[in-house]
């Protein structure tokens, strides 16, 4: 057969060459190359690409054992270490505790970031500036205006206080 035959080819199909570099050998096997399935000697078995993803699997499983299970666990543990990586220490939690029912986020309109970063610069005032005259923190003014209230745990307080400086709606009643 010729050389990178796909095996179904009508040459003349003596079955002891390899299908890929033409040498003649008693002992072939199947191998999937590039997507075709050939016969192939012991040469150029190293070529299947099947067996290049049992051996990434036999050595990614030999680091980690890769059950359902343990991805999971593995998953929360990189999100608990980046939580813990974007709050800093938890020690403001095991002091004040929660305070998810005295300030809880009110639903906001849709693009309510948008709407209170044109007020902001309408009032010709830096985030900085409307953050120190309100008394929050920098942070939760520039992640409203990001419309990361939600993801960034900034209380309704601080939303009732952007309403009524800039005086705009920005919560879906």
């Amino acid at each position: 057969m010729p050389k990178y035959s796909t095996g179904g080819g009508g040459g003349g199909g003596d079955g002891d060459s390899c299908e890929l570099c033409g040498r003649t050998s008693g002992k072939l096997r199947r191998a999937n190359v590039e997507g075709a399935n050939l016969l192939v000697c012991s040469n150029c078995a190293p070529h299947d690409d099947n067996r290049h993803k049992d051996q990434k699997k036999s050595s990614s499983t030999s680091q980690s054992d890769d059950s359902p299970r343990n991805r999971r666990k593995r998953a929360a543990q990189r999100t608990a270490k980046l939580y813990d990586q974007s709050k800093g220490d938890s020690s403001h939690w095991e002091e004040g505790g929660t305070n998810y029912e005295k300030d809880r986020l009110p639903y906001l309109v849709s693009g309510y970031g948008g709407v209170v970063e044109s007020a902001r610069q309408d009032a010709g005032l830096t985030p900085e500036e409307l953050a120190e005259e309100l008394g929050v923190e920098e942070s939760d003014v520039v992640a409203i205006e990001q419309g990361r209230a939600t993801r960034t745990d900034v209380g309704g307080s601080v939303i009732r206080a952007l309403e009524e400086r800039l005086d705009v709606d920005i919560v879906d009643e």
